[in-house]
């Protein structure tokens, strides 16, 4: 088994709408597969043996009460609670075929293969376009017209271009919070990433936001394997291919969201999706 390295951005020859001649080609979308996976926060358990499969290039949602483990998932698989003191953990987790926690790994690579967006807008205090060039510019060195061109890419990919292009050296914090939203998934996509996670990237925002992050999550679905995590019960059954329920940590149900929403198979599920408990 490989250790996880950057994967470049391929580019193709061809006009850019920009005028440039390089467009970028996405990375491959990589499944991801937790296998026996446990975590503690010091003596605390937070997730108890989970087994989840998330198929390449579809979308998984995960729901479950306050506090049941969910943003604590998508944190595993970013290796984004390393950092925490007393966390430990159990089991794997596989991108594609490759243990993220291996000694090999680079976290910091990891982060740019599988991005992360999270449930308050954080965009840097820069401008539009710096915000979306910051990723590549560090990690892969990327200068003038070709950087310029994974900035536009991405953009585009995030539904926010035509939005910003007359704007892009303006400070990002004058976006509207759905456009800072789109922005900081734009900046995720500028790392080329194989996975998407989103910790309830609607939830601060009105309807009209809401169906824009909703109508993105479907497009990206042909190019990324996504995780969002949402309260929104309703969200996850039009945006997600699956849906996995969480109950203090334990994965209580995990199937098509055709099917766990109007006929769950575990009693708690159908409790915690007609409101009795959560």
């Amino acid at each position: 088994m490989s250790a996880l390295r950057p994967t470049p951005t391929n580019t193709v020859a061809g006009p850019s709408t920009a005028g440039g001649s390089l467009s970028p080609v996405p990375a491959t979308a990589q499944s991801v597969t937790l296998s026996r996976f446990s975590a503690w926060f010091g003596a605390t358990p937070a997730l108890h043996n989970i087994e989840l499969h998330v198929p390449s290039q579809s979308v998984m949602a995960i729901i479950g009460p306050s506090g049941s483990g969910k943003s604590t998932v998508l944190r595993a698989i970013n290796r984004l609670n390393d950092g925490l003191p007393g966390v430990r953990h159990a089991g794997s987790i596989l991108l594609g075929d490759e243990d993220i926690y291996a000694s090999t790994v680079n976290p910091s690579v990891l982060r740019q293969r599988v991005g992360m967006v999270f449930q308050r807008s954080n965009p840097f205090p820069r401008s539009v376009r710096d915000n979306v060039a910051y990723g590549p510019q560090l990690n892969r060195r990327l200068r003038g017209r070709e950087l310029d061109d994974v900035v536009e890419y991405a953009l585009r990919r995030a539904a926010l271009w035509d939005e910003v292009k007359d704007r892009l050296r303006q400070d990002a914090r004058t976006l509207s919070g759905g456009q800072q939203q789109r922005l900081c998934i734009a900046r995720a996509l500028a790392n080329d990433p194989e996975v998407l996670l989103l910790d309830e990237p609607s939830s601060a925002l009105d309807p009209h936001g809401t169906q824009r992050i909703e109508e993105l999550v479907y497009d990206l679905r042909q190019q990324l394997t996504i995780l969002i995590v949402t309260h929104n019960l309703h969200q996850a059954a039009r945006v997600a291919d699956r849906t996995a329920l969480l109950v203090d940590g334990v994965l209580v149900e995990e199937a098509p969201s055709s099917r766990l929403f109007t006929r769950p198979a575990d009693s708690r599920t159908e409790a915690f999706i007609t409101g009795r408990f959560g």
